[in-house]
């Protein structure tokens, strides 16, 4: 056979795999027998063997994996991974469509999706063809995983259809069926190794699996439940699964497109009592307004889409007894109860511990030692007590009382006016207090100073290397090299050792060299301050420009910040006045970190566009379309994916959307060119 015979068999057998394994692992509706479909496959095999530089990323053979991934590096997400509000109250799921209803004024609809308990995924495909694939992460940007996500068969490695745009993505969740849970456990079980806990650990664990191999061996699968493009003209998110099932993908045969909340609610009901008979894990019901029109005129709130909830069905519960109450400290001194319980089985894990969150919670619970307690998983995560069988109680129990000093310490507690939550007063020096503001300091949305976990920061703690995270900027090499310990968990028993060899102290020195460069709002939210996250700390740093001006600001000008209430200014004016904090902040500045908001190129340019409401849609001469976005947005204008009523310009390039015109010109919007737009920036 020659190259030009070896090439027409190729796609013949390409195209003949990928269409059976559309028929088996997505309609469940195979045609051929598993012999049959092997032979083809070692066929496929045998030539790309034979004739390498034919061999294709999309070749249905690189599904079997054998490629070693030794890092998984972080990727932004071109479009961010918003989490949903959630509730478990039928109540609330009827106020959010009273607040749909006012925001909109017109009649609407819903599509209801069923809430797979696995592991959020973001599916790039270029020309058809699948180039990336990303966790959720935190939604801003999450782990690329694209080599361990070719093994699942259900998932399209190339997209064969004329309408297809040149770049699109699919929003998915990564699942384990319970049969391949099942298999694997009994697998691990026989290598008398620790069993997975459910369905979505073992999801979650087989992605970050180094050899793509054991993830094929693992069978996960997909179900698709979004598609996003610049280039996608539905004008409803089920216009968007009806394309994404003609293109091949998986998307599951319950959703269903309701007209009001009636029928809502009896989905839920079908849907809660059906889940235990499903091959697969879910643990709600995701609602959606159905127009895109709709959900833009709906918009955003800081954390969720206000066209969009998540129904959680109820925990799964089961009763056990309290045998102590311990206690946590963290980063800002906050003495967290924990109960300690007869271990018992919820929702597919063996519970031992359960948060009891402060003091006025064991009141309300009215704890005693050996209590019959009951134990729920708040979202099927999070363990906690939720009722005590009071007639079960021993005569002569001992009520369990809120500790009076820090657990680990000794020093006193405080309770503040207005909060529900005890500190410890020793806020420079409790262990606690000192590793968790260095966590902080430290993680990925901080300073990002890789290579520096838990085990290896109480290491430096106990070897009096660092006292507070100035210190951080002062470790040499010979400050670390050589160190090490084992460390016991005082409940589990579990012994784990913990040193620092010259690879690793290298990398911790070069990612602490790297953390000088982070922006002022990310140095901000690192140095801990009570009470103040991500999103207001880029609100400070903007309004203040400078750590100096925050820092002389004065309670008036800290509430007048957008998002700022008095708590968090009052606690930001606590920060300040404290002696110690000033010189912490002192020596970071000498260390080199940026305390002051540096102006860019686009930050300097015009308000031409403010308060503009943009789409851009089509291929430009001058600038990609990213650029045409960037440059709107750098001149205070703002764009958005669809037209409405809100829409003020329609930028319309070459081969633009003619639906997008016609919305455009029944609504009245101004469509202008790519050189109307320069003029405008112009002046």
């Amino acid at each position: 056979m020659d190259l030009k015979q070896a090439r027409e068999r190729i796609n013949e057998l390409t195209q003949k795999i990928n269409h059976h394994d559309y028929l088996y692992y997505v309609r469940a509706q195979p045609e051929i027998s598993d012999y049959d479909y092997d032979m083809l496959m070692k066929e496929l095999f045998s030539l790309e063997k034979e004739f390498p530089e034919l061999k294709a990323p999309s070749s249905p053979t690189q599904r079997v994996g054998g490629q070693v991934t030794k890092r998984f590096p972080s990727v932004k997400h071109k479009y961010p991974m918003l989490s949903l509000d959630n509730t478990y109250s039928k109540e609330e799921l009827a106020d959010f469509d009273k607040r749909v209803s006012k925001g909109l004024q017109e009649d609407y609809e819903y599509i209801c999706e069923l809430k797979f308990d696995g592991v959020a995924i973001g599916i790039t495909y270029e020309n058809g063809e699948l180039s990336r694939a990303v966790t959720r992460g935190d939604g801003v940007q999450g782990d690329e995983v694209t080599t361990n996500v070719k093994t699942i068969r259900s998932l399209p490695l190339k997209v064969e259809n004329n309408q297809l745009p040149l770049q699109f993505e699919v929003r998915g969740e990564i699942y384990m069926p319970h049969r391949s849970f099942l298999n694997l456990n009994e697998e691990k079980q026989k290598k008398e190794e620790s069993p997975f806990a459910n369905p979505r650990n073992a999801a979650a664990g087989s992605l970050k699996l180094q050899d793509s191999a054991l993830v094929a061996k693992r069978n996960l699968d997909c179900f698709v439940f979004g598609l996003l493009s610049e280039e996608i003209f539905f004008a409803s998110h089920w216009e968007s699964l009806e394309a994404a099932k003609k293109w091949g993908f998986k998307v599951n045969s319950m959703t269903r497109k309701c007209k009001n909340m009636d029928e809502v609610f009896a989905f839920i009901e079908s849907c809660d009592k059906k889940r235990k008979e499903l091959p697969f894990d879910i643990d709600g019901v995701v609602i959606k307004v159905n127009s895109y029109r709709q959900q833009e005129k709906l918009g955003y709130t800081s954390k969720f889409p206000r066209w969009a909830i998540s129904y959680k069905f109820k925990a799964e519960r089961a009763a056990t007894y309290l045998e102590d109450v311990v206690y946590q400290v963290g980063r800002t001194g906050a003495v967290t109860p924990v109960a300690v319980l007869k271990p018992v089985h919820v929702a597919g894990s063996t519970v031992k511990r359960a948060s009891l969150y402060n003091a006025d919670k064991m009141n309300e619970l009215n704890l005693h030692y050996q209590d019959l307690v009951f134990v729920e998983k708040g979202g099927d995560i999070i363990p906690k007590i939720v009722g005590v069988d009071e007639d079960q109680r021993k005569e002569g129990a001992k009520k369990v009382g809120f500790a009076r000093e820090c657990p680990e310490c000794g020093s006193g507690l405080e309770r503040k006016e207005g909060e529900a939550v005890h500190y410890c007063t020793n806020t420079d020096h409790c262990p606690p207090q000192l590793q968790g503001k260095i966590e902080h300091f430290i993680s990925r949305r901080a300073m990002n100073i890789e290579s520096l976990g838990e085990g290896r920061i109480r290491l430096l703690i106990d070897n009096h290397r660092i006292e507070n995270i100035a210190d951080l900027y002062d470790l040499k090499f010979d400050d670390l090299i050589g160190l090490e310990k084992t460390f016991t968990d005082p409940l589990t028993q579990k012994t784990r050792k913990v040193s620092f060899r010259e690879k690793t102290v290298q990398n911790i020195l070069e990612a602490i060299e790297n953390s000088r460069k982070v922006p002022f709002e990310r140095v901000l939210y690192a140095i801990g301050i009570r009470h103040l996250g991500e999103t207001t700390a880029k609100k400070l740093a903007a309004h203040f420009e400078n750590i100096d001006n925050l820092a002389n600001a004065s309670f008036e000008d800290l509430i007048a910040v957008n998002d700022v209430g008095e708590k968090m200014a009052q606690s930001i004016l606590d920060y300040f006045e404290n002696p110690k904090n000033r010189e912490i902040l002192e020596r970071l500045k000498k260390a080199g970190l940026n305390f002051a908001k540096e102006k860019t190129e686009e930050e300097s340019k015009s308000q031409e566009l403010q308060d503009k409401t943009l789409v851009v849609s089509g291929v430009f001469t001058k600038y990609s379309r990213d650029e045409i976005k960037g440059l709107i947005e750098s001149h205070g204008g703002k764009v958005t994916g669809s037209v409405s009523s809100n829409t003020d310009y329609l930028v319309a390039g070459e081969n633009m959307g003619p639906k997008k015109r016609k919305q455009a010109e029944d609504l009245n919007v101004t469509i202008i060119s790519e050189e109307d737009l320069e003029k405008m920036l112009a002046g």
